[in-house]
């Protein structure tokens, strides 16, 4: 178990967050170059993390068919990256609402909100760059999920954001210095990265403090509705539209991908990271960590 956070630490990361925000922060209408062209021969993501990868549907396709897969995808997962930073801005600003407006532990989460608000904004403007459709998650998902960001609070809310911004955020990572990948993905991932750490490392630290307070049973909760949450945004990141696009059957081709070893380790390299630091502070556990491995995320 990690240690335990007293109050009084909340204040002093949110000063020093505050402080790396005004000195380390993007402007994406500046700082990504949305009129230049797109570079002939060159990926939107790596070939080895295409979910069908390794496949005999992979086989099938061209170079030029790989090629736009990847766009879809990359698409696909920006487009449920966009969504979920609108939902984290819902549940941030529900907490705040709870908080000492005086307190810097407020105006960073305040401060948070305009960053997922900006980055919201950047997917939006890069996937109609890439003149992609608008895929996100399927109603089944968005219904509940309304629910999801009106109640949920504590531990789950925080190790949920968690699972949803560092695996994505390991993809990106990966691109960065990824001279295959189109120049405006990789910026796009920078200015994500590097502001996102710091909303990690918030998180991060409220979900050790609320660790600390949780009786058994509603730990056995919050457990459950963290690995629902990270099972479930991993089954939606890539839309069966992006297989339509490139003349797949979208459901012989989810079926494949879903069933892909090279796809599960790709989950499981994506999720690496978090789910140490989950399984660190207990949020991984008991009956519902057989969700995290029906999922391939453990």
């Amino acid at each position: 178990m990690a240690r335990v956070l007293q109050p009084k630490d909340r204040d002093v990361t949110a000063e020093r967050l505050l402080d790396s925000s005004m000195r380390n922060s993007y402007d994406p209408d500046v700082d990504v170059d949305w009129n230049a062209p797109l570079v002939d021969g060159l990926g939107f993501m790596p070939e080895e993390r295409v979910s069908l990868y390794g496949t005999h549907l992979w086989d099938r396709l061209t170079p030029e068919q790989r090629l736009e897969l990847s766009k879809h995808e990359i698409g696909s997962i920006t487009s449920v990256g966009l969504w979920t930073e609108i939902v984290l801005m819902q549940l941030l600003a529900r907490y705040a609402a709870d908080l000492d407006p005086r307190s810097p532990h407020t105006h960073y989460a305040l401060t948070e909100i305009g960053d997922e608000t900006r980055h919201a904004i950047m997917f939006g403007k890069g996937i109609a760059r890439l003149g992609l459709p608008a895929y996100g998650p399927p109603r089944v998902v968005r219904v509940p999920a309304k629910l999801f960001g009106a109640i949920i609070g504590g531990p789950a809310m925080f190790a949920s954001v968690l699972v949803v911004e560092e695996t994505t955020d390991r993809l990106q990572r990966s691109m960065l210095d990824d001279e295959r990948i189109q120049p405006m993905i990789r910026m796009i991932n920078r200015i994500h990265v590097v502001e996102e750490a710091r909303h990690v490392r918030y998180a991060r630290e409220e979900l050790v403090r609320g660790m600390s307070k949780l009786s058994r049973p509603a730990l056995e909760l919050h457990r459950l509705v963290t690995a629902v949450v990270g099972a479930t945004v991993m089954d939606i990141l890539v839309h069966p539209g992006a297989y339509a696009a490139v003349g797949l059957d979208p459901r012989e081709a989810r079926r494949v991908a879903l069933a892909n070893p090279h796809h599960h380790e790709s989950r499981r390299w994506m999720a690496e990271k978090i789910v140490a630091f989950l399984d660190e502070v207990g949020m991984i556990g008991g009956p519902s960590k057989a969700i995290w491995k029906r999922a391939h995320l453990i």
